[in-house]
């Protein structure tokens, strides 16, 4: 089967895609029907600054299935660019909207990485929403490839669909890549941190923060150890603006 191309934009140099939730939904399905494996990746600034300076990670973008544009930073630089993108399409938005669509296809989710226990919370959470839900597992895991064999093994005694990986970026990405063609699931999507939000452990920040473009400085409030993480950020938008000037 071959899969069409959907339309991106270039942050930077950096490919993202044009597609907001229910297009990504669809994207995804139709990947799963073409077979083979596939990467999704949610693209924030701090993917597009590392893919700058990484080839590798530039390589992995390249090759994933979908590039979500997950960051605000991203969708203000397309905007920036003449080139505004349909919507944000975070991990923590799209998992629900994607275990609605997996109960009623009939998708086999496997729920990997956060903290001990997280993940299961998290997929307990979706599956008291959506109770069609087929949850095949759940594993904390390791992110390096000391960790791979027993990942690796669960994933395949649990034959899921959509393997959900939550190392935070860019260890998911290199994890889902590294183990691609091992992967007994269709496709692998990078979701960052979104098992802490959508198990209760970490709360997110209020909606309006979230339309104001200012999830980011709930979550440094919060968390204080990503202000190292969020130090590219005005490195990012300065590079934006000389861009355009």
């Amino acid at each position: 089967m071959i899969i069409r191309r959907v339309k991106s934009i270039r942050v930077l140099g950096v490919r993202v895609d044009a597609v907001d939730t229910e297009e990504t939904l669809e994207r995804i399905e139709e990947l799963l029907r073409s077979g083979g494996h596939h990467l999704v990746a949610t693209v924030n600034p701090e993917f597009v600054m590392r893919a700058r300076r990484d080839p590798e990670f530039h390589r992995v973008l390249e090759s994933a299935g979908l590039c979500l544009p997950d960051g605000w930073g991203v969708t203000w630089a397309a905007r920036r660019q003449g080139q505004p993108l349909p919507e944000r399409v975070t991990g923590v938005d799209l998992i629900p909207a994607l275990a609605a669509r997996a109960a009623d296809r009939g998708w086999r989710l496997f729920f990997l990485g956060a903290g001990p226990g997280v993940a299961e919370v998290a997929a307990e959470q979706l599956r008291m929403r959506f109770p069609s839900l087929i949850v095949a597992g759940c594993h904390s895991g390791e992110a390096g490839p000391l960790g791979d064999e027993v990942s690796l093994g669960m994933i395949a005694e649990a034959h899921p669909d959509i393997v959900l990986v939550a190392y935070g970026a860019p260890l998911q990405e290199l994890w889902i890549v590294r183990n691609l063609e091992r992967l007994q699931a269709g496709v692998g999507i990078g979701v960052g941190g979104a098992f802490d939000y959508l198990s209760g452990k970490v709360p997110r920040a209020p909606a309006w923060l979230r339309r104001l473009g200012l999830e980011w400085l709930y979550r440094l409030a919060r968390q204080p150890w990503r202000a190292r993480r969020m130090a590219v950020l005005p490195v990012f938008a300065l590079e934006v603006l000389r861009s355009r000037a």
